[in-house]
């Protein structure tokens, strides 16, 4: 007869513990052929590569493929835009819009990174020391910070120039 042995190996809970296998958690993704509308809220990283309109919150990395057409307000922690959005965007880390993206509204950023290509339609307030407390309605309504300058006025010299020389001629 032949005797086994038998390890017992302790596993985590995956019920709010960690993975026990040690995998990366796997991102949240709209496929480009998928379309959706409503508040879609990521608890992870996710990645939008067909359309959406309403909005979105995510706490991980959000990518925006270059074929996606998002019609939202985003707020995550690193966003980079590849594709068309139209709405307001609050990073608390990061945006970046690459050569192919594309954001039509305002943008609330910690760090802001745009490609040769990329394009931005709006007011974007960068926050390099973190984005205040502050509600993002309000900080559409708050106007930039602006510095001005008063200006003295200089006499005109070629007007002098020529009344002198007007004399002579």
């Amino acid at each position: 007869m032949t005797d086994f042995g038998v390890e017992t190996v302790e596993v985590a809970s995956t019920n709010g513990g960690a993975d026990p296998l040690g995998l990366e958690p796997k991102a949240t993704v709209l496929a480009r052929e998928d379309s959706v509308s409503g508040k879609l809220a990521l608890k992870g990283p996710g990645q939008v590569l067909g359309n959406f309109s309403g909005e979105i919150d995510c706490d991980g990395d959000l990518l925006v493929g270059p074929e996606a057409h998002v019609e939202a307000n985003i707020s995550g922690d690193r966003i980079t835009l590849a594709g068309l959005v139209r709405g307001n965007v609050i990073a608390r880390g990061r945006l970046k819009i690459t050569s192919t993206g594309r954001l039509e509204g305002d943008a609330t950023v910690g760090a802001l990174v745009v490609q040769e290509g990329g394009v931005h339609y709006g007011v974007i307030r960068v926050h390099p020391e973190g984005i205040p407390d502050t509600l993002p309605e309000r900080m559409a309504h708050i106007p930039a910070q602006s510095t001005v300058v008063t200006l003295k006025t200089v006499p005109n010299p070629v007007g002098r120039v020529r009344k002198f020389w007007g004399e002579f001629f």
